[in-house]
């Protein structure tokens, strides 16, 4: 199956590993470009049988993917472009009534076939922290991951599965502390909180990585499905009624309010990598 077709991503294949690198500079921003790119191989690469493991991370050593595009919050038809792209890189998957793009994809990945993993090293905040929690597995590197959800402190909340995907990762108090913080979490308090598997020393991450996705794809496929189906009994799904709420929630503190806020942070260096460097301290000086 080819994946040629996806701007802002590094796909490669081998011994039933792909591994999908995040290419899409200067931030890995979850974009109108980096969206489609994701959802469309999502729903392709279910239809391989040849790939048996997934592993995300990004050809940015200081970040997974920094947020989503601020221009979702100050251009009227940004976010809409970006939908309508992503519907159409996946046209066979409807997005169900109720939930929007980002939710919509943490269902399509939490229902892969494959073992996802996803490689930290740098940081991931907002959509880009979200996509993250999507996944089966999450390592990071000690020293230099970051995670964050400082949506509460534009004044929205985390609306692409943000805060039922923590609240399922971390628990219900520690999600409020995370999500109503706005905190910057390292990796030793993300595996403590739930948040990843494991914290690495950064020269450890790659290999260790790669011989777990080594090992899971050299089992038999039949094994993997069906103890996925077993853990995933124990652990179910988000409800769809809970990404209702979500989204809901979402819409309602959307408005001028927040384009304000939003063209601010921009004017004060949020979406440049300097200022993505500071993010929190900027988020929290406006």
């Amino acid at each position: 199956m080819s994946y040629d077709n996806a701007p802002g991503l590094r796909i490669t294949s081998s011994d039933g590993v792909a591994t999908v690198t995040l290419d899409h500079p200067p931030l890995n921003l979850m974009d109108g470009v980096l969206l489609p790119s994701l959802r469309g191989f999502i729903n392709r690469v279910g239809r391989d049988e040849s790939i048996r493991v997934i592993v995300f991370e990004s050809a940015d050593p200081e970040f997974f993917s920094a947020h989503g595009d601020m221009g979702y919050l100050t251009d009227p038809d940004a976010l809409s472009t970006a939908t309508r792209a992503a519907i159409a890189a996946a046209e066979d998957a409807p997005v169900p009534d109720g939930m929007n793009i980002l939710q919509a994809m943490s269902e399509e990945v939490h229902k892969l076939p494959q073992v996802t993993i996803g490689k930290l090293s740098g940081f991931a905040r907002g959509a880009g922290n979200e996509f993250l929690m999507y996944l089966d597995m999450r390592f990071a590197a000690t020293g230099r991951s970051g995670q964050s959800q400082t949506e509460a402190l534009m004044g929205i909340l985390p609306g692409g599965g943000g805060t039922v995907n923590m609240t399922r990762l971390a628990g219900r108090a520690r999600a409020l502390e995370l999500i109503l913080g706005g905190e910057l979490v390292d990796a030793e308090l993300a595996e403590r909180y739930g948040l990843v598997n494991r914290a690495l020393p950064a020269a450890e991450l790659d290999g260790f990585v790669s011989e777990l996705a080594g090992r899971i794809a050299h089992l038999r496929p039949e094994v993997v499905s069906a103890i996925k189906a077993a853990v995933n009994a124990m652990a179910p799904a988000v409800p769809r009624a809970a990404y209702a709420v979500e989204n809901d929630g979402l819409m309602t503190t959307m408005g001028p309010d927040v384009t304000r806020r939003a063209h601010e942070l921009l004017a004060a260096g949020i979406q440049t990598r300097e200022g993505e460097l500071e993010h929190e301290r900027i988020v929290n000086s406006i």
